[in-house]
């Protein structure tokens, strides 16, 4: 092989290579946080362990309520319903899912973060999206923050699936007093269980 035939080919090696890097960085479009913990459903959440246990549909004025609007120093810039739960997600489906309602927070201090609840039909489902969450997808980020310094807690209560995911876009900021905050709305779930007795 000719040295003129040789040069040529490492340079569209070389191109090859770094074509493949920047498609592996640049490639995924979605952020995910950089620590994240998942738990699966427990017997805890077992009077809700389905939908048909649990069939009255979650309400923005339940999950988001007016002693929500402030967490600490957060404070809620947005709430709204999604009827196509994957609208709130990437790479990954929320098999069954008939609602997912999400909510924005910021503070003055660049804390950051939202909360997402998924209405699932039941707990198998639940944990699987849980588990997927881990590895192959995650929620749609709603509102502005470093995600390289965010924190996120995913949980299966019963058939639901709660995502708290905070992170820090100023100095001082702190995502894990705010994960711990946001991680808080889903208290909402355990008065479905109270209900369910």
């Amino acid at each position: 092989m000719s040295r003129r035939l040789v040069v040529p080919l490492a340079a569209l090696a070389g191109l090859a290579v770094l074509a493949a890097g920047a498609w592996l960085w640049w490639g995924r479009a979605e952020p995910r946080p950089a620590a994240f913990t998942g738990e699966p459903t427990s017997a805890l959440y077992a009077l809700i362990g389905s939908r048909q246990a649990d069939a009255a549909p979650l309400r923005l004025d339940e999950v988001f309520t007016p002693a929500g609007r402030t967490l600490g120093t957060l404070a809620r810039a947005s709430a709204e319903q999604l009827d196509d739960c994957d609208e709130a997600l990437w790479g990954v489906t929320a098999t069954g899912c008939t609602q997912a309602l999400r909510a924005t927070y910021t503070s003055a201090s660049g804390d950051a973060g939202q909360f997402v609840i998924f209405n699932l039909p039941d707990g198998r489902a639940a944990d699987a999206l849980v588990a997927a969450l881990a590895e192959d997808g995650f929620v749609r980020q709603a509102v502005p923050f470093d995600a390289s310094r965010s924190r996120a807690a995913a949980r299966a209560l019963g058939h639901y699936v709660t995502v708290a995911w905070a992170g820090a876009s100023g100095p001082g900021a702190d995502p894990v007093k705010t994960l711990v905050a946001l991680d808080g709305l889903g208290r909402v779930v355990q008065s479905r269980v109270l209900a369910a007795t």
